[in-house]
């Protein structure tokens, strides 16, 4: 084989390499990130469309249950968050004006690349306990790209389509392995709360395009409403 043939041969194989390398890139920089932008949008439209119906059903007339006359209607048993599914919006103004991502029950992977992550074993949305969140840094729509830019008495709101809910964050961005599960304690030792409360925690990934440790932050519930006094103060400004 001569080296022209060798050099030509070396050539074609550096092409096809940078190629592929190069529509990895494209991938995993631009098409996942569309893909994740079209998943949480049909995340929170369902959700919209899920919290319309509610509504309309506890209208009155719209109920078709059949109570005893003067008996005190049962209070509603808060329904179970579904494994994979939506059931809130978290809006972060820190991280901009129209920033707003779905909360999905758990943390698989097929579950963070359409929204947030609800840790399963952690609180409920605005109960008391630690209410605890995950999301990509990068990638998948790259929910917590900004996310060393929290800053202490930032304002994190959620709603579940009849309460607004209003943490504000207590803590700078911490830095940890992924083996420290401790941040998601009921009661976290090193968030610097020191009794049971309603808190929020939220992780993500660092360094940026990597996985080695893990970004935390801390915040407790500040104030709540119902939807149908308008939005809370932190999202009008």
């Amino acid at each position: 084989m001569s080296v022209r043939v060798v050099v030509r041969t070396f050539s074609e194989l550096c092409i096809t390499v940078g190629t592929v390398i190069v529509l990895f890139v494209v991938y995993v920089l631009f098409w996942t990130g569309v893909k994740a932008d079209t998943a949480m949008d049909d995340q929170i439209e369902q959700l919209r469309n899920q919290w319309a119906r509610n509504s309309a059903t506890a209208e009155p007339g719209g109920s078709t249950a059949t109570e005893s006359p003067g008996a005190a209607p049962a209070p509603a048993k808060p329904a179970a968050y579904e494994d994979g599914r939506p059931f809130a919006v978290m809006y972060i103004p820190r991280l901009g004006l129209t920033w707003n991502k779905p909360v999905l029950e758990g943390t698989r992977t097929k579950t963070l690349k359409k929204g947030l992550g609800h840790y399963a074993s952690t609180a409920r949305l605005g109960e008391r306990g630690n209410f605890a969140v995950a999301g990509h840094r990068r990638t998948y729509g790259d929910p917590f790209k900004d996310f060393p830019r929290l800053r202490p008495g930032d304002p994190v709101v959620l709603t579940d389509g009849t309460s607004w809910f209003t943490y504000r964050i207590d803590t700078k961005p911490y830095r940890t392995l992924p083996s420290d599960t401790a941040v998601i304690d009921p009661v976290p030792r090193k968030s610097g709360y020191t009794r049971a409360g309603r808190y929020l925690t939220l992780t993500t990934c660092d360094p940026e395009w990597g996985h080695s440790h893990r970004l935390i932050v801390w915040a407790h519930l500040d104030e709540t409403q119902p939807v149908e006094a308008g939005k809370p103060e932190a999202l009008r400004r």
